[in-house]
């Protein structure tokens, strides 16, 4: 058996998630991932390769910036500008490659990525244009912004997040670092359709757990509505506490925004 020459790629892409089924390859479901898989399978032909991605999105949920690696054997890309041109003309119009880049054996996707920016885009008080329906999260009563901004702060720093996990086992490993969590007013997407004021939760940490941020959007959504306090925050976070949070906000506002590798 001859010695097989594998080669080694980090991409970065965005997608719009809404009519997709997140990222995990499902039988008889549409996934990013499938299409991505599909689409260089019909441009390297008889070529072998492999993906693997640095995180997976539910279904519905977006990414300004995604990142998956490229294994290749054989042989080499040899035109990154011509590739990345080829990629994007045979993927979906809501899939877009935007980088490519060698890297070495010792890279891994999921190992490697230092930090993931999530964004949650939302309005409230009022119906929007269903335009703004793929990405941003409407919530029709009005909700007081000022003291959900305090309690996105809370999350800030290492705490028990065990009532951020849905479906938390009793053996999971609960403690994460948030690096900074905030809601500020969206400036970062505009559309004409898009309502006058909206606002984006950005939450920025090494790694979440399942449905971790649209859970956490969700306490603050009830603390916006006078349903729980910034103490009843602090309460969910404590190392003894056993309440699982049951308000998990819509997938489609939730954006992962950037992921930063060394």
């Amino acid at each position: 058996m001859m010695f097989e020459k594998r080669y080694y790629y980090l991409i970065k892409f965005q997608y719009l998630g809404y009519r997709f089924h997140g990222w995990q390859k499902q039988p008889n479901v549409k996934t990013i991932h499938l299409m991505i898989d599909r689409t260089l399978k019909y441009i390297l032909g008889e070529q072998r390769f492999k993906t693997l991605g640095a995180g997976r999105t539910d279904a519905m949920v977006s990414a300004n910036e995604a990142a998956l690696e490229l294994f290749l054997y054989d042989e080499p890309i040899e035109d990154f500008v011509a590739f990345l041109n080829l990629f994007n003309q045979n993927l979906p119009q809501d899939i877009r490659a935007l980088s490519i880049k060698e890297v070495d054996k010792s890279f891994n996707v999921i190992q490697d990525s230092k930090i993931k920016e999530y964004h949650y885009l939302f309005s409230e008080g009022q119906k929007n244009h269903p335009f703004c329906a793929p990405i941003l999260t409407t919530i029709l009563e009005p909700l007081n912004v000022d003291i959900m901004k305090k309690g996105a702060k809370l999350f800030e720093g290492t705490h028990n997040f065990k009532s951020y996990c849905y479906k938390a086992t009793a053996t999971g490993e609960f403690e994460r670092t948030i690096e900074s969590c905030e809601i500020v007013t969206n400036t970062d997407y505009v559309a004409n359709f898009f309502p006058e004021t909206s606002y984006v939760l950005k939450v920025r940490g090494k790694g979440f757990m399942r449905n971790q941020i649209r859970l956490m959007f969700g306490a603050l959504i009830k603390l916006g509505r006078g349903e729980f306090t910034l103490d009843d925050i602090k309460k969910t976070l404590s190392t003894d506490t056993t309440t699982p949070m049951d308000y998990i906000a819509p997938a489609s506002g939730l954006i992962l925004h950037a992921i930063d590798f060394d």
